[in-house]
């Protein structure tokens, strides 16, 4: 395919996304309904459909309108390629006076919706516009070494011979950034034999913070995917239980950590294998860290959604305090940036339980590479 081609292929994509299609799902059709597009072309296809969706706002006001052709149009505009719509072969047609175009500014510059420009700039202070530029950008691929199994030197070593380039990453001592070879990683040896696991690099370092030791019980209440879970599991010979309020979530977990050779215990009713040493509830969120590799998530996010997240996440802070021994300790987790499912949060929870405190925490954004991310260590009195 040619790029004009393949810029072409793109606004088809985004116009199944803009009728409501998961933007993964509407790739994976066009890929099955075009199977002449071969994997390098599906790899560009997709990189443009997932820039578009990162700087949606100012794609819109450069191509000017909402339509994915216009979109894409702006996209053009803003890589300095809007010659690829020259209207030849497969490409598409020339701009119209009416698709002229605008710079955009603000909020808009940003790619941040209006409504959470205050709270962001709030939590984020001098840092906003910085984040927000570089939540534009696509997030680097992040492997969390299994320390368990192996060094992140040998590690390092192992995966340049299958011709992926790692280089170790500040924010966790597991952690690699993947510099080369990103797309090779999941048929890699290395990580068939559990030495990798795809992990972002602030994600590990919320596991890192958290006071694990061996023999501990320990429940991670909203596993999900089990990513840290298994990050816990490499720590520490630990008694460990994972739980999620939809188990199809967890459908994978057994797998993974038969592949990283450790043992977790996946239990419907997290109550009835307490108390625990530990527990962590790395809570459903506004997402609002992780905008770079979930950015539908950014324009779906309402007012609306996330005052329902607030009250779930406080009520999940209740629950796993209640299974948490005394002298325990209860870690709270997302991969947001707004304070109000953050430190206030916690702030919320200590004043409704006054027999705990709080022992550490810690904000991570892009700007240090990884997703951005809050998590706070409570202890519970003896």
């Amino acid at each position: 395919m040619t790029p004009g081609a393949r810029a072409a292929a793109a606004i088809a994509v985004l116009e199944a996304v803009l009728a409501g299609r998961p933007a993964e799902v509407a790739l994976t059709n066009w890929g099955r309904a075009n199977r002449y597009a071969g994997s390098g072309d599906r790899a560009a296809v997709r990189d443009i459909v997932f820039d578009v969706l990162r700087c949606r706002r100012s794609c819109a006001a450069l191509g000017g309108g909402q339509t994915a052709r216009a979109l894409v149009l702006g996209w053009a505009r803003r890589m300095g390629q809007e010659g690829l719509f020259d209207g030849q072969g497969h490409a598409p047609a020339p701009p119209m006076a009416a698709e002229a175009g605008r710079s955009p500014a603000g909020a808009e510059a940003l790619d941040c919706p209006d409504w959470l420009e205050g709270p962001l700039r709030d939590a984020l202070g001098a840092r906003f516009e910085a984040v927000m530029a570089a939540m534009q950008r696509r997030a680097p691929v992040f492997l969390r070494v299994n320390l368990a199994k192996c060094t992140r030197a040998a590690a390092v070593v192992a995966l340049a011979e299958e011709g992926i380039v790692a280089l170790p990453h500040g924010l966790a001592t597991s952690a690699l950034e993947v510099v080369e070879g990103a797309r090779k990683v999941q048929a890699s040896r290395s990580y068939a034999e559990g030495v990798v696991e795809l992990q972002d690099a602030a994600s590990q370092a919320v596991v890192e913070l958290l006071p694990l030791a061996e023999g501990m019980a320990v429940l991670d209440l909203c596993a999900g995917g089990g990513g840290k879970t298994l990050a816990m599991a490499a720590r520490a010979r630990l008694r460990l239980f994972a739980h999620d309020a939809e188990a199809r979530r967890m459908a994978d977990l057994p797998a993974r950590a038969a592949r990283a050779g450790v043992r977790v215990k996946l239990t419907e009713k997290p109550e009835a294998t307490g108390p625990y040493d530990l527990v962590l509830t790395d809570v459903p969120c506004s997402g609002s860290g992780s905008w770079r590799r979930d950015p539908e998530g950014k324009w779906a996010l309402t007012s609306g959604r996330l005052a329902e997240l607030l009250a779930v996440q406080a009520e999940i802070l209740d629950r796993a305090a209640r299974m948490v021994r005394g002298g325990g300790a209860l870690a709270y987790a997302t991969c947001s940036m707004i304070a109000a499912e953050n430190t206030a949060q916690v702030a919320a929870f200590l004043a409704r339980h006054p027999d705990w405190r709080l022992e550490a925490e810690r904000h991570f954004t892009p700007l240090e590479g990884g997703d951005g991310f809050y998590a706070a260590v409570l202890r519970r009195g003896e």
